[in-house]
């Protein structure tokens, strides 16, 4: 009897530690550091544009400062924009009216980006893989996909 229960304890101990449910894959993090900067820096080039890169490795372009309020990371904006591929495929746009958001709802390149036009301003943001939406593919955007936008800044409402 104690070996039968012994070997009955073992059976539910090992059974209890094997899962049959397969695990969700998770997509593997990749760098496209290298490949995202040749791929802007080729953009900017064939496009003649004079762009700023900070420290994160966006890339702006002002056209128009604007003269209007300032955003923070944390403001609320109305944004005119159309999201677009180094190839020029368009994957999203605004109405001339634009949309009203949270600058800390949006990707790492938005809430980073905004903030250099004043109300009023437009220009164009040049939005790494890792600061747009990394190795994950979001809806039409490939994983490691750059992110440009043309932006206008229609108002900041704090």
């Amino acid at each position: 009897m104690k070996y039968l229960l012994s070997a009955l304890l073992v059976f539910t101990l090992f059974t209890s530690c094997v899962s049959n449910e397969k695990e969700e894959e998770q997509p593997v993090e990749v760098d496209y550091t290298a490949q995202n900067e040749k791929e802007i820096t080729d953009y900017i080039a064939k496009n003649n544009l004079t762009a700023q890169k900070t420290n994160s490795g966006l890339y702006y372009v002002i056209n128009e400062p604007g003269s209007g309020a300032q955003p923070t990371a944390a403001s609320n904006v109305t944004v005119a924009y159309k999201g677009y591929f180094t190839s020029g495929k368009v994957f999203d746009q605004s109405s001339a009216q634009g949309i009203a958001f949270g600058l800390n709802q949006v990707i790492k390149g938005w809430t980073e980006g905004i903030p250099y036009f004043k109300t009023g301003g437009s220009g164009i943001l040049l939005i790494p893989a890792h600061l747009g939406y990394g190795s994950y593919t979001y809806s039409s955007i490939p994983a490691g996909s750059v992110l440009i936008f043309d932006v206008k800044l229609i108002s900041v409402n704090k």
